[in-house]
């Protein structure tokens, strides 16, 4: 089947589905957002992970500003049709993350027998 078949279900979460980027040399999980059908052709088209911003209410590519564009080298769904994966290559300094960090992932939770 061809990408070009397969139907992206933004109709279980309002609009949205999660995209997950990663890095696609490293296999690093980079980040998460949200598109909409909008951001998702939009990404399709250029090339680069366009998001659908939920507090500023509007379109965002990310790296826009920042110069850290993430060009897609692949992209997939999962089995559902309603997640997004995007391996890309980042653009600039590689600092993904708002807070000045390669990954959004920074933060760790201790579980289990961490406790």
């Amino acid at each position: 089947m061809s990408t070009a078949a397969i139907k992206i279900d933004f109709e279980k979460m309002d609009g949205l589905v999660p995209g997950m980027v990663q890095d696609a040399k490293t296999g690093e999980l980079l980040m998460l957002g949200f598109l909409n059908e909008i951001s998702y052709q939009m990404t399709l088209d250029t090339g680069y992970v366009t998001f659908w911003s939920r507090t500023r209410n509007k379109l965002w590519m990310k790296g826009e500003t920042s110069g850290n564009r993430l060009k897609v080298v692949e992209a997939s769904t999962d089995c559902d049709n309603d997640a997004l994966l995007f391996k890309v290559e980042v653009e600039g300094d590689g600092l993904v993350c708002h807070e000045g960090t390669v990954s959004c992932f920074t933060k760790n939770i201790v579980t289990g027998e961490g406790k």
